[in-house]
This record gives C-alpha cells, sequence and structure tokens, in this order.
C-alpha cells in the first residue's frame, strides 16, 4: 500500500515575473449537485521553477512538495506544450 501520495495537476502558467516561481491556473469542471449545471472553476498555484524555464501560457505538470516559502507548495514536474509567446 502506498503511502503519502503526491498529488500532480495540470495547468496553464499565468504569470512568470518572479525568479524561480510561477503562478500556474488549473481548471476544473464539475456538475453542481443541486441545480445540475456544468461549473468551470480554477485555482491558482504557485509553483517553484529552478531554472526559470517555463513561461507564460506553457501548460505544465505540477506536484505537491514540501512547503518552499510561504505560498509555494508545488513544484514544477515537466512543460507539456510552449505557449503562443
Amino acid at each position: 500500500m502506498e503511502r503519502n501520495k503526491r498529488k500532480a495537476k495540470v495547468g496553464i502558467v499565468i504569470k512568470d515575473k518572479m525568479d524561480k516561481t510561477r503562478v500556474v491556473e488549473v481548471a476544473r469542471v464539475y456538475r453542481h449537485k443541486t441545480y445540475d449545471k456544468v461549473m468551470r472553476r480554477s485555482t491558482k498555484f504557485y509553483v517553484h521553477d529552478e531554472k526559470n524555464e517555463s513561461h507564460i501560457g506553457d501548460k505544465v505538470s505540477i506536484m505537491e512538495t514540501r512547503p518552499l516559502s510561504r505560498l509555494k507548495r508545488w513544484g514544477l514536474v515537466a512543460i507539456l506544450e510552449k505557449g503562443q509567446n
């Protein structure tokens, strides 16, 4: 049995101005319990990018890590697609 399995998500880089930090927006789609309407929600994650290799518009894979700062708890795993830059 696996314990402490790290969470992984896929999202789009929306900010890249900070050094070694990116803001990644992860969108999710779900159905409302009562009204049965399809809802869209997004969450922003602060992600550690050691080599500053991702940029705005890139589709990236991120994984949960130990706390690196007050807000950073995710690390960059891979760049899946380059953005339109």
